[in-house]
């Protein structure tokens, strides 16, 4: 069994403990309703055992909980998909909360993280509101749920890791990033005064590829790589999980190269308080 099949599995147990709880309902008294033995609500909770539709849907009627069914079968979408290709249609169907706990679970089993973002903050450095902004507008784009409050929660969960001593996180940003708004100019100023500030921070590594800087290779798109198993790059209509190693070494071939020309430091601070400046510009 993967890892980050795992983490799924344990992001969508440790959702359903918590519908349950917020719910009042005893595990006993849940078994009891869906003629379940007690042993398979441990399982599912626990994340050792896989549900089906089914049981999920059940689930959520037996703790008054019929609206989360849509949440529940997109964390089963999430787990259950196979290949590398991941619809958001069917992972988002019930919001962007169940994405998120699943993030919230990848991040916590993986001592590195590398990451080279475009055009955005990543979810890992995101403020609150600057959050909030996107997943509502995501949420209207793609026509779902708006489930902004629940996903913004999550990501600042997952945001703890941060701080964990075992592990490793290094961001690559281009400029672009950093004016790319998608929010009001205040949240937009906030977000890069938190930018500025963990530039140099132990354990975590923020570097900025200038406008015009010459690079050994363009950057076609943003990825992710967990650890040295996973690499995870989004399109507009699903999310490819690559994890063949010759898939792998590409990547990591891409990220040295496009590394190369990242400013650190104090060259990186002087880039994020340019942009941050040009909001006072604007005012």
């Amino acid at each position: 069994m993967s890892t980050d099949f795992q983490s799924a599995r344990e992001a969508l147990g440790a959702r359903l403990r918590e519908l349950r709880a917020e719910a009042g309902v005893d595990g006993k008294d849940l078994a009891e309703a869906v003629g379940w033995h007690p042993s398979k609500v441990s399982r599912l909770q626990l994340g050792k055992q896989t549900p089906t539709r089914d049981d999920l849907t059940a689930w959520a009627h037996a703790i008054g909980r019929p609206d989360a069914v849509e949440e529940l079968h997109g964390l089963l979408a999430g787990l259950t998909l196979k290949g590398r290709s991941r619809s958001w249609r069917r992972q988002l169907a019930g919001g962007h909360r169940s994405r998120q706990e699943i993030a919230v679970k990848l991040t916590d089993n993986t001592r590195e993280i590398r990451a080279l973002e475009v055009s955005r903050i990543p979810g890992l450095l995101q403020t609150p509101d600057f959050a909030r902004h996107l997943f509502d507008q995501l949420a209207a784009f793609r026509g779902i749920q708006p489930t902004t409050e629940a996903a913004v929660e999550a990501r600042m969960r997952r945001q703890a890791a941060l701080y964990d001593p075992a592990k490793r996180f290094h961001f690559v940003l281009c400029e672009a990033s950093l004016y790319h708004r998608a929010c009001p100019r205040e949240v937009m100023a906030e977000q890069l005064d938190r930018l500025f500030t963990l530039v140099g921070q132990a354990r975590i590594e923020l570097g900025v590829i200038p406008f015009g800087a010459q690079m050994r290779r363009t950057i076609p798109h943003a990825f992710w790589i967990y650890d040295r198993r996973l690499v995870i790059v989004e399109t507009m209509s699903e999310e490819l999980w690559l994890q063949g190693a010759e898939d792998v070494e590409m990547y990591e071939r891409a990220w040295e190269w496009l590394t190369e020309s990242a400013e650190y430091g104090a060259p990186a601070r002087r880039l994020i308080g340019r942009a941050r400046a040009s909001l006072v510009d604007l005012a």
